[in-house]
């Protein structure tokens, strides 16, 4: 009989457990599929554990404004769209509206509409709608790497003030370069599975080094590499205390 196939779960994200402490910006890397967007929806709330819980002390704001967001409108009118969608009263909006644009380094762009940006001033402009909230958990799902050093400073002074407020920033880039300048810690997931979390240097290393194996086909050496990773991981114990935190 000819009708759908059976369907076959998937775990994006096996059993895992972290503590991100205020004052950290902590990078994600990983390959494709590995499950790093899975884990940011769920610490952002959009999507719930099929499994434990995941809890915060304030509400994660996603760096992804895109749904309020209107490519046929000018960069300025998206501002103001992308502000108001995350809560921000008008006059707040325009009090910010001058270092909004400043962090984006879009000038004169602003103006025209955002059909017209590249990829990369799109991603600025969404950066710096997403950072002007003053959020204390920012969650970045898409690389900085724009090619664009003075934005690259601009968005790195940007999240070092975040975290002297007492906030955290979740990063997930393809570059290791970015995540190496930007962060304060790693988490390299691959296959669902968290295998090392610590210092960037280290961890972009050996994460580097797993793909280029993998990619000479030197599967063992690979396998090597990822046993290795996970023996250092600490096992994270975590103990909900007092109404103040939220369960996402």
């Amino acid at each position: 009989m000819l009708g759908r196939p059976p369907l076959v779960p998937v775990d994006a994200l096996n059993t895992l457990s972290l503590v991100a402490e205020h004052g950290e910006s902590i990078g994600i890397v990983g390959r494709n599929g590995s499950g790093k967007s899975t884990l940011m929806r769920l610490i952002s709330g959009q999507s719930n554990p099929t499994r434990g819980a995941v809890y915060a002390s304030s509400v994660p704001v996603m760096l992804g404004v895109n749904a309020a967001l209107v490519p046929e409108l000018s960069g300025d009118h998206n501002v103001i769209l992308g502000c108001l969608a995350m809560g921000m009263a008008r006059a707040e909006i325009d009090d910010k509206f001058a270092s909004i644009v400043e962090l984006s380094g879009l000038g004169k762009a602003i103006h025209l509409p955002m059909r017209s940006y590249s990829s990369g001033m799109s991603s600025r402009l969404r950066f710096a709608i997403a950072a002007s909230v003053d959020p204390e958990i920012l969650l970045i799902d898409e690389a900085l790497n724009t090619g664009d050093a003075q934005f690259r400073e601009r968005s790195m002074e940007r999240m070092n003030e975040l975290r002297a407020k007492a906030g955290s920033v979740f990063l997930v880039s393809h570059s290791l370069g970015t995540i190496k300048e930007m962060c304060t810690r790693t988490l390299w997931l691959d296959e669902g599975d968290l295998l090392m979390d610590g210092d960037p240097a280290t961890v972009t290393k050996a994460y580097l080094d797993y793909t280029r194996h993998l990619t000479k086909g030197n599967v063992d050496s690979a396998a090597t590499i990822r046993d290795e990773a996970v023996s250092t991981l600490v096992v994270t114990e975590v103990e909900h205390q007092g109404p103040g935190r939220r369960k996402l």
